[in-house]
């Protein structure tokens, strides 16, 4: 195939590479759309059982293990997830022979008729999602929320063209999409309507060559946009602010510390201690920033990029309100855990890097007893030291990452070590006093001792739960 046109999908063979949640709603799509699906994993089948029960394995052909890169010789067109490395050389030789490599996101989205609203960034992505979501939901919209959070879009394009094909609408009014910088890598024609970035710090050095490299797969939400669609940027980080000279869509920012500049379409901003609005040339207060639930400078910013996609979406003022006023915040970021004996239990398994542990500390008054460690993504743990020898009385330090912290903390007397997450846990819990916050955030990745940070918080949670009172 040529191009990737999604009509001549049936017959050809195409290949999905990583079976993660995204793989197999991308191999459920493409057999939907009649194609003939091979999927490829460097796992053995036996890692992949529970996986593969939820395939039509009597139609997919599986490549596993080893060999799995020899599922490509043949592919017309190559699907990968978000974790499969866009430059792996047996990708670059599917390129050559002039053969597709887009990313499950760039799939889905071309049999999709309603509206993307479209956001990345480092960090804030999943609560600003949900919060969009929610917003819209309770205004009456039928609404998909998901994409790098939760349920992959692939499963959203499966119901639209299921419903195509028996003659009924799109079950849905519009889709509201988390979107990484994995996923960004090799997209094609994903086109949101409203499009954001929410900020931009050192993150997945690991995977990238530079932070401008990291920059521009993110830019790339903003490249087949057009004048009638919407981009939103974060004024108040360096990095992002100046992005928003080159994309075409009607520009918009939000900011928490200065003024709309006059270049822009409009954007929310704050006027003292009120969120502030100004859309299609109307300045609308949404509410006062003391009545957003959720704690913390960076959740003001993600409140007010939702109510901006709101808005935008032609959802009423008092419904944005009545979310930004209710709305809890999602489990493992800020999660509040338990109160035992005084001491507060917060599980943000969701910091999975340096500048999201930063906001965490920020967002606490109380002194902290902080446990943190990992797997390092690349990041630099000195940028932690100032804020954990101004607000943490003691580091407990856990998995593979806990020396590199440990030797950044140059000066920092209050370092314990733990070789678990229940000796983390106990620890913390046995030293801490009434008063005190006992802060799960781990600034680094979780897969040298958890399946994934879900996995990570959720054990935080139950050992928490399990202290005697």
């Amino acid at each position: 195939m040529v191009g990737v046109d999604t009509t001549q999908l049936a017959g050809a063979r195409v290949t999905v590479v990583g079976l993660a949640r995204s793989g197999v709603a991308a191999a459920r799509l493409l057999q939907e759309a009649g194609a003939l699906v091979t999927v490829a994993d460097r796992k053995e089948q036996g890692e992949l059982l529970e996986v593969l029960g939820s395939l039509d394995q009597a139609a997919t052909r599986l490549v596993l293990g080893r060999d799995y890169e020899s599922a490509l010789d043949q592919a017309e067109l190559v699907v990968i997830s978000p974790g499969v490395p866009y430059r792996l050389e047996a990708l670059e030789r599917v390129r050559r022979r002039g053969a597709k490599v887009i990313s499950e996101l760039d799939l889905a989205s071309r049999f999709l008729s309603a509206p993307i609203l479209a956001l990345t960034g480092t960090n804030g992505k999943s609560t600003t999602v949900t919060l969009i979501g929610k917003m819209l939901q309770e205004n009456g919209k039928r609404i998909f929320v998901g994409g790098n959070l939760g349920t992959a879009i692939s499963e959203a394009a499966v119901q639209s063209l299921q419903a195509m094909k028996t003659g009924r609408p799109c079950p849905y009014d519009a889709l509201v999409v988390e979107v990484s910088s994995f996923q960004l890598e090799t997209i094609e024609q994903f086109h949101p309507w409203i499009a954001a970035i929410l900020n931009v710090t050192m993150d997945h050095q690991d995977r990238y060559e530079s932070i401008d490299e990291y920059i521009a797969a993110k830019t790339r939400i903003f490249e087949n946009q057009t004048p009638s669609d919407y981009a939103l940027f974060n004024l108040d980080d360096s990095r992002v602010a100046p992005l928003r000279r080159s994309v075409r869509a009607s520009i918009l920012g939000f900011t928490r510390t200065q003024t709309l500049p006059s270049d822009l379409a409009g954007g929310t901003y704050l006027d003292r201690d009120r969120i502030m609005t100004i859309i299609g040339g109307r300045t609308q207060e949404i509410c006062a920033r003391s009545e957003v639930k959720i704690i913390g400078n960076h959740n003001i910013e993600n409140a007010m990029v939702a109510a901006t996609y709101a808005l935008l979406s032609g959802c009423s003022l008092d419904i944005i309100r009545q979310v930004l006023g209710e709305f809890p915040g999602l489990e493992h970021a800020l999660e509040v855990v338990r109160e035992r004996r005084g001491i507060r239990f917060i599980n943000d398994s969701k910091g999975t890097n340096v500048d999201a542990t930063l906001k965490a500390l920020e967002s606490i008054d109380q002194p902290i007893w902080l446990i943190a460690g990992g797997r390092d993504k690349g990041g630099d743990f000195s940028r932690l030291a100032p804020a954990i020898r101004q607000k943490v009385k003691g580091l407990i330090l856990i998995g593979e990452a806990a020396r590199l912290i440990a030797n950044a903390m140059k000066g920092y007397q209050g370092i314990e070590w733990a070789g678990t997450l229940r000796e983390a846990v106990e620890l913390a819990a046995s030293k801490a006093q009434a008063g005190d916050v006992v802060l799960l955030s781990p600034a680094c990745a979780s897969f040298d001792m958890f399946a994934d940070y879900q996995d990570r918080g959720r054990q935080f949670k139950a050992l928490v739960q399990s202290l005697p009172v």
